[in-house]
């Protein structure tokens, strides 16, 4: 048996470290939100423009992550940008005080930041993954929804004591920025797998990745699926006080429940997806996804707002990794497919808030998430698009590619 070199081994323990980072940092502001509402008395659609905001720094961050990470690393890249996030925690905590204006600028910094943080990890959860030899990426991904539900759960823990807005997200700031910025010199060089192209090579091989039909497909399946996450993050503790009348301390905690499905399903998917393939497992989840929106849309008590929470962060939870997986399975196409995908991905990201702000001001916020189970029907439909590539090449064998040999499933 080949023992892994211990560079390997601190890499894997940094990447998770950063994922979790990650998850911490913003489940911290989302389980806020109410608060922040409330203090700034925000109505359902200036809450979702506010959002927005969020939505458009991290869209921007997604977008230009692929050329900063390839310039300078993913190391450099995720230990400026955890430097960067806390710095725009600071300035929401000082929104809280000062206002929208402020409040919106610190949104906006916090989801760019966070976008190029989320591209940078997950190109050294790759690098990881190959020279372990095996696939670990859904568990990566899983670290991150234990840092929302870390999150989330001190956030109800400090909510009940009363602890301000400003201060919670001010030591937040203080513990990722250090934290994580020091563990991710951990991190393995990305000189892995190089692709020798020319200057304006990248650029050209993103243009053209967006002119493939299974690409784009990929695309809209990973952006429903986001959407049904990034509303879940946003809206569900408004959804769970305002709609059914929850407490604030339980509207959060139905957040939490929500994040803790999310996890579940990620830490324990990948055993899923090896017997029985990705389309059946996510088209599965996507039909759990349907039932848990409308239980919590219309559960008539607790119970059943909790039972549809869960079903809810179970179905949502798969669908982003495995899209990741799936726009990887040819390594030569691997970086210009992830950046379509990404890029439609966080489209939901744009579109989610101010879509359930706006339909929340006629119909009510927590009628207006039943918008999430046609997204997910969608996504049924389409979850043929994640099948496998045709293994007729050395580089379908990729540990990244979810359809694994019996070796690879013993492992």
């Amino acid at each position: 048996m080949t023992t892994t070199p211990r560079p390997v081994l601190a890499a894997r323990t940094a990447t998770y470290a950063a994922f979790i980072g990650s998850g911490f940092a913003f489940a911290s502001w989302a389980a806020r939100i109410p608060q922040v509402r409330d203090h700034l008395r925000l109505t359902p659609a200036t809450l979702g423009l506010v959002l927005l905001s969020l939505s458009v720094g991290a869209f921007l961050g997604v977008t230009i992550a692929g050329w900063i990470v390839a310039r300078f690393g993913s190391r450099r890249t995720v230990m400026t940008t955890a430097i960067a996030l806390g710095g725009a925690l600071a300035v929401i905590a000082a929104g809280y005080t000062v206002g929208v204006p402020v409040l919106a600028a610190g949104l906006f910094l916090l989801g760019l930041a966070n976008g190029i943080w989320d591209v940078a990890m997950n190109v050294q959860g790759t690098v990881v993954e190959r020279r372990l030899g095996r696939s670990i990426m859904s568990r990566f991904h899983a670290g991150f929804s234990v840092g929302t539900v870390a999150g989330a759960l001190i956030s109800s823990l400090l909510l009940a004591l009363s602890v301000p807005v400003g201060a919670h997200l001010a030591g937040v700031a203080v513990v990722v920025a250090v934290s994580v910025a020091l563990i991710s010199r951990d991190f393995l060089p990305d000189q892995h797998d190089p692709e020798p192209v020319a200057a304006d090579g990248p650029k050209q091989s993103t243009w053209t990745a967006w002119l493939e039909p299974r690409t784009l497909l990929i695309g809209i399946f990973v952006l429903a699926f986001t959407f049904a996450e990034g509303a879940g993050n946003d809206w569900i503790s408004v959804a769970a006080i305002d709609g059914h009348a929850l407490s604030p301390v339980a509207g959060t905690l139905a957040f939490a429940a929500f994040l803790t499905a999310m996890t579940l399903g990620r830490w324990f998917g990948p055993p899923l997806l090896d017997r029985y393939g990705r389309v059946p497992v996510v088209r599965g989840l996507a039909l759990i996804g349907i039932a848990g929106t409308a239980l919590f849309v219309f559960g008539p008590a607790p119970f059943w707002v909790y039972a549809g929470t869960l079903l809810w962060g179970l179905g949502a939870s798969l669908g982003f990794p495995v899209g990741m997986s799936a726009a990887a399975d040819d390594p030569a196409r691997a970086a210009a497919r992830v950046s379509v995908v990404a890029a439609l991905g966080y489209c939901a990201f744009l579109s989610g808030p101010p879509v359930i702000g706006f339909l929340g001001a006629h119909v009510t916020v927590v009628r207006a998430l039943l918008v999430i189970a046609v997204l997910f029907g969608i996504a049924a439909l389409i979850s043929g698009s994640v099948r496998p590539l045709p293994q007729s090449s050395s580089s379908s064998q990729s540990p990244s590619a979810p359809d694994r040999t019996a070796a690879d499933r013993s492992s």
